[in-house]
């Protein structure tokens, strides 16, 4: 246990300092996304730009296609999350307020809807790379990136069940990767579930919070 801790450290530390960047870069997206905090769409842009670039130079061209797509997806999460102002007018008083983009929750089917449509998207896409291309693990490997696209969506919209999916994907991809032997990625992925796990727990509790002030607005009102 000993050694492979050794292991795992001696390769992050011997990572070239881009690369690192890389790395650091998208655990700060993630910590900072189960926050709620609008920054991580800039560590996401710094990680998927790097990543891009990485994985272009050494042929992995569908992976650098997927990174473009993150990276798009970080500006588009950066506008949906950014701060809105808009002015509220009552009986009473006029004053501008800021609002921000609340979490929500989609009903489960809706959820089962959606799985059983990107299940279907996976299987034909695994078909077609398990057929033509040598690729390992083509099913599971097709399922994490088809579901890894719509739960970025997910996370742009700050609807709370995106955590459930990263949840999957990532303990799907630490299979994956253990057997591929790529250890060093098996600890980063580990750290990436404990944080998905982390991120549900605190946006369950806002989510919570939320619902309760608003029921107490309209009981108010109603009064």
């Amino acid at each position: 246990m000993t050694e492979l801790l050794q292991k795992n450290f001696n390769y992050f530390a011997g990572l070239p300092l881009w690369e690192l960047l890389a790395v650091v870069s998208a655990l700060c997206y993630v910590v900072l996304a189960a926050k709620e905090n609008i920054w991580c769409w800039p560590a996401a842009l710094v990680s998927t730009l790097i990543y891009s670039v990485i994985f272009y130079d050494v042929y992995l061209w569908m992976d650098a296609l997927l990174q473009v797509y993150y990276l798009v997806m970080a500006i588009f999460g950066w506008y949906c999350w950014r701060k809105i102002s808009s002015t509220v007018t009552n009986t009473f008083d006029s004053n501008v307020h800021t609002s921000t983009l609340e979490i929500q929750s989609w009903p489960l089917i809706i959820h089962t809807k959606i799985i059983i449509l990107l299940t279907a998207c996976s299987l034909v896409i695994g078909w077609l790379m398990d057929n033509y291309t040598p690729t390992d693990f083509p099913y599971l490997d097709s399922a994490t990136t088809v579901f890894a696209v719509f739960a970025t969506y997910l996370v742009t919209k700050k609807v709370l069940e995106n955590w459930l999916y990263w949840i999957v994907i990532d303990f799907v991809s630490i299979y994956l990767y253990i057997e591929k032997g790529l250890q060093p990625t098996v600890v980063l992925f580990s750290l990436y579930v404990i944080i998905a796990i982390a991120g549900y727990v605190i946006w369950y509790g806002k989510y919570q919070k939320n619902n309760h002030q608003s029921n107490s607005n309209i009981t108010s009102a109603a009064e």
